[in-house]
């Protein structure tokens, strides 16, 4: 037996942060040396950060990259450590992966595969390190091996595929398995989206099995940048199996998860495997030798764990109800605001909101206790003294509720109910007197009546509009961060008033549409996460159907008959912009769909759709930041680009109405 620990490391690192970032490091490898870890893999760029965007383009980021990274290798004496960072070589800027050992750097490996889609960017501004080039880079008069690289310690061979690597056909192992390798590390960035973490368990386990190898995972945690949520995943696998798994989305600072793996196994199951050929060219220019003792250790293998949750069938739920407290938990800490504001409507977009910051407050209280809570928050002086988590939810959630003459009594106390359950501080403002002095007004200005037969959108964004300065006013006298309720099916048509609901400088849901955010609040209602309590006071919410209630009540408006049901809208959407099909092409997949609709008023919802969408492009270039949850992102500053000028598909709705019979 040749047994050695394995680390990996979740950072929650914040960019440019130098001081937080480093010292999150070092409290890694030191947590990792008391587990008597010998090898410690650190996330993807975790000494810069891995958000900088184009900060990374400064030579003094360069610069104080490896000063950190100097003052980190004496806390690496004894063990094996990668750090990740930038590398300037040859005027081109490298993804790195710089392997410390015994204090020492040994070399740096260059990521191959950059990610360029989706929310990441990275071909603007790093270089992909080729495929067999090896090189050596100068640091304060040192050389150091940099390129296609792999590590001799100790008579142990390392490797690295970092992040995207491991995500395509010709990933780095394969080669590294050639070549003998007995441990892949894998430093990552890789930003959570729903069921994620299904794929990367899977190349995780078959690179350990094909490879014959152990394999280690490390991924940063939390809301890093602000747009990206982390789930912190840690991974240790050896010859198919897991031999442990760390918890996703904890409100810590770092997390070591370790294991131990036995050498000889894998490399005796390398040999026994009639497909193995060992590249024996005698090409020694690709490793590094490096010496190093490893101690000696009892046969232990910890066992594969993960969270009781994540075995749930309802695991978009739960991640829903984990991934965006936690992103609002960091949001909150890394900006220093003070608190949230909340205009509660009593319609399901704000409950939802005020629930998911009352969640944030009850896990962060849950996994930390309230004292490393309310410290993990210390700018916040309001927090200290509350005894429990309802106070410190009371201090850090303000919720108002603000009527107009077309407001009812239902949404009122539906407002109430639920800031009561979540515990906010709820105030109730009736605005009319705003909202009809503005109708005098223009009305003089233009010289007649505003009538709804004439002026009815513009009577409906006026009533939204007149709400949004109380509401900045209480979030500007609290020193708080006002949080934009608008979802994802109404940013794809548009079904939003801006500078109205679309006010705030955060917008937690806009990465969700409306028909999975009306399930997760029934889901809140009778179940709720594991490890908290449901709560039934939203059912007054979920037996509402949605409506903006912007017209007069004998209108009876909801958002449903605006537009048509939000399954299909977002069906439609799903398929028109996820998948990028044409009118005729996702109206006769509609069809097939929901064949409860019949063809010309499925055509009618389709074409609408689309002159929605294009009309209003440019309210989605001007939303708040939000999270990115899944490949359904409409967010054009991450995800999802669109021209804000187009001819709109004209000539493709044309061939619709010909198809559906009304052309």
């Amino acid at each position: 037996m040749k047994l050695i620990k394995l680390a990996a490391a979740v950072l929650n690192q914040t960019p440019l942060d130098w001081r937080g970032n480093q010292s999150n490091i070092l409290a890694a490898i030191s947590e990792a040396r008391a587990q008597r870890a010998s090898v410690l893999c650190l996330p993807e760029l975790c000494i810069t950060g891995y958000g900088c965007e184009d900060a990374f383009q400064a030579p003094g980021v360069q610069r104080m990259a490896l000063r950190i990274l100097q003052d980190c290798l004496p806390a690496t004496q004894g063990m094996i450590v990668s750090f990740g960072l930038p590398l300037l070589h040859q005027n081109g800027l490298f993804n790195t992966a710089c392997l410390a050992v015994d204090g020492r750097v040994a070399g740096f490996v260059g990521k191959r595969f950059l990610a360029g889609d989706g929310i990441h960017y990275e071909p603007r501004w790093f270089k992909p390190w080729p495929m067999g080039v090896r090189s050596r880079t100068s640091i304060d008069d040192q050389s150091y091996p940099l390129g296609d690289l792999h590590f001799d310690v100790g008579g142990v061979k390392l490797g690295f595929e970092i992040c995207e690597d491991a995500w395509v056909a010709n990933r780095p192992g394969t080669q590294l398995a050639l070549r003998g390798v007995d441990v892949v590390l894998n430093p990552s960035a890789s930003h959570f989206a729903f069921g994620k973490i299904e794929v990367r368990k899977r190349f995780v386990l078959e690179g350990s099995r094909a490879f014959n190898a152990s394999y280690v995972y490390a991924n940063l945690l939390g809301n890093e940048a602000g747009r990206a949520i982390y789930d912190g995943e840690a991974m240790i696998a050896s010859r198919g199996q897991l031999i442990a798994t760390g918890p996703r989305f904890s409100y810590a600072d770092f997390l070591v998860t370790s294991g131990v793996v036995d050498i000889e196994a894998t490399r005796m199951n390398q040999s026994r495997t009639a497909s193995y050929e060992p590249r024996l060219e005698g090409d020694l220019h690709d490793v590094v030798v490096a010496p190093f003792q490893y101690p000696s250790l009892s046969p232990e293998l910890l066992p594969s764990r993960s969270d009781d949750w994540e075995s749930s069938s309802q695991i978009k739920e739960e991640e829903f109800a984990r991934a965006v407290p936690l992103g609002l938990f960091d949001y909150l800490r890394k900006s220093r605001s003070l608190g949230f504001v909340v205009s509660l409507s009593g319609g399901a977009d704000s409950s939802a909101v005020a629930c998911l910051v009352s969640m944030m407050v009850d896990f962060g209280v849950r996994e930390l206790g309230l004292e490393a809570f309310i410290r993990k928050l210390g700018h916040i002086k309001s927090l200290q003294g509350c005894k429990t988590a309802r106070e410190a939810t009371r201090q850090l959630l303000l919720t108002v509720y603000q009527a107009t003459r077309n407001s009812g009594s239902v949404t009122r106390a539906a407002a109430r109910s639920v800031a009561d359950a979540v515990g906010a501080e709820h105030h109730e403002l009736d605005v009319a007197a705003l909202h009809e002095g503005y109708l005098t007004m223009i009305s003089a200005a233009l010289k007649r009546e505003l009538h709804w037969d004439r002026d009815d959108l513009a009577l409906q964004n006026i009533q939204a509009r007149v709400r949004s300065p109380g509401a900045w006013l209480l979030a500007n006298l609290k020193g708080a961060l006002l949080l934009s309720t608008s979802n994802r099916s109404e940013a794809a048509v548009g079904y939003a008033t801006m500078d109205g609901d679309t006010s705030g400088g955060l917008s937690p849901i806009a990465g969700i549409d409306k028909a999975f955010l009306r399930q997760w609040l029934v889901w809140l209602e009778k179940e709720g996460p594991l490890g908290l309590r449901p709560i039934p006071a939203l059912s007054v919410v979920n037996e509402q159907d949605p409506t903006a209630e912007l017209r007069p009540p004998t209108s009876k408006q909801t958002d449903e008959a605006d537009l048509m049901p939000y399954p299909v809208l977002d069906a439609i959407e799903r398929a028109a912009i996820r998948d990028k099909q044409m009118p005729v092409e996702v109206y006769q997949l509609m069809l097939l769909k929901f064949p409860r609709y019949d063809g010309p008023q499925m055509g009618v919802w389709v074409e609408r759709f689309f002159r929605l969408w294009c009309r209003n492009q440019w309210k989605r270039e001007r939303y708040a930041p939000c999270f990115h949850l899944d490949d359904e992102n409409l967010d054009p500053k991450t995800w999802c680009r669109f021209p804000i000028l187009s001819g709109g598909f004209d000539v493709e709705l044309q061939e619709l109405r010909r198809v559906v019979g009304r052309g």
